[in-house]
């Protein structure tokens, strides 16, 4: 109730164009159920990194790798953990999760996205079968198709455009430029940055008998859980009978290729320029790195994480930490090992053949 009533103020504050509201500790400390060491005399009125935070600001630490930065900093107040609370030579802010405390306070200061106007732009174009919620905020230049139905507070950013028989959920937030193509459903609280496709046909196709690729229609749909936020200019296609399913609590970054039919399990989050072929299921739970390639009809269980780079071509069926390839090392020494490689083969066998000799020589 005090998060709502304090970003009610910003809201308003914004609206009347004066500054946004400042914080006392004391405040922000009761807003995460921490408490204050220290005297801090100023208000609080934005965040900033350890290093560069200065008077008014508030920072926080995470870990002991940056005391020496906590020594030299200038912020009136940083949120720490109970373990660090003596370490901090400003007045400190003790939680016992210093990040979820920082995400929480953050909120407060995060400056609100470009405003859409209640109701329906004028400048929209909106199918006549369409049925929106009264609450709902419809920018302009968007375009909204036949048999659409739109939840209660949901806010369409300009130029968005939203194809036949989409649902989309209470409190959605749908940014400038993305497009669903028909049959995509979106539960409640879903946020989907720019450039975002949905619902584009998955990659189906079949040799015919003169060599040529045919398309395979795909029938199926997208459906995306609650809370589940996508990142700009990440693509999901639509399954090819049924399908494609992100479920509940799913956060996925920006630029990620989802292939048709693909269920990605709840509270999973997939990080930037990661592709997923057709027909993978992820469990719950899950981390996925940056820049990871999954092959397609593969089973990934539960609390899976998959580090930077790996590329993934056997189902995975116990709960880990996996990598693959090779780290990053000076292009002479990387050479020299690749061409090494190459020779391995060949020094298999010349092994064995030392070993039989070996071996004939002491009578074996």
């Amino acid at each position: 109730m005090k998060a709502f009533f304090y970003l009610l103020l910003c809201y308003l504050f914004q609206d009347l164009g004066e500054s946004m509201p400042s914080f006392s500790v004391d405040q922000l400390a009761q807003h995460v159920n921490g408490y204050v060491v220290g005297h801090c005399p100023e208000e609080i009125t934005s965040i900033a990194a350890l290093g560069s935070a200065d008077k008014g600001q508030l920072s926080f630490i995470v870990s002991r790798a940056h005391l020496k930065t906590l020594m030299s900093t200038r912020a009136s107040c940083v949120i720490i953990s109970k373990e660090l609370e003596s370490e901090s030579p400003v007045p400190a802010l003790v939680v016992d999760h210093p990040e979820m405390a920082y995400a929480q306070i953050a909120l407060l200061f995060a400056p609100l996205s470009t405003q859409v106007a209640p109701g329906i732009s004028h400048h929209a174009v909106v199918a006549t079968s369409a049925s929106i919620d009264a609450t709902a905020k419809i920018g302009p230049r968007c375009v909204i198709g036949e048999n659409v139905v739109i939840g209660s507070n949901a806010i369409l950013h300009p130029g968005v455009i939203i194809g036949d028989r989409c649902q989309i959920g209470e409190d959605c937030q749908i940014h400038s430029q993305v497009s669903l193509y028909h049959d995509v459903c979106l539960g409640d609280r879903v946020i989907i940055h720019s450039g975002a496709v949905l619902g584009a046909d998955g990659f189906g196709h079949v040799l015919d008998s003169k060599g040529q690729w045919q398309p395979i229609p795909q029938l199926g749909g997208v459906v995306i859980g609650d809370d589940v936020s996508i990142g700009a200019n990440t693509t999901i296609d639509r399954g090819a009978i049924d399908d494609t399913v992100i479920e509940s609590g799913v956060k996925l970054d920006n630029q990620i290729q989802i292939g048709h039919n693909v269920r990605i399990g709840e509270h999973t989050a997939v990080a930037g320029c990661t592709g997923i072929a057709g027909s993978v299921t992820i469990g719950q739970h899950c981390m996925i790195g940056g820049a990871c390639g999954i092959g397609g009809h593969l089973s990934i269980t539960d609390n899976v994480v998959l580090t930077a780079m790996s590329g993934v071509t056997n189902s995975i069926k116990k709960p880990g930490i996996y990598s693959s390839g090779t780290g990053l090392f000076e292009n002479l020494h990387w050479r020299k090992t690749v061409a090494r490689l190459h020779q391995l083969n060949d020094w298999v066998k010349r092994i064995k053949q030392l070993e039989r000799l070996h071996n004939d020589n002491n009578g074996q």
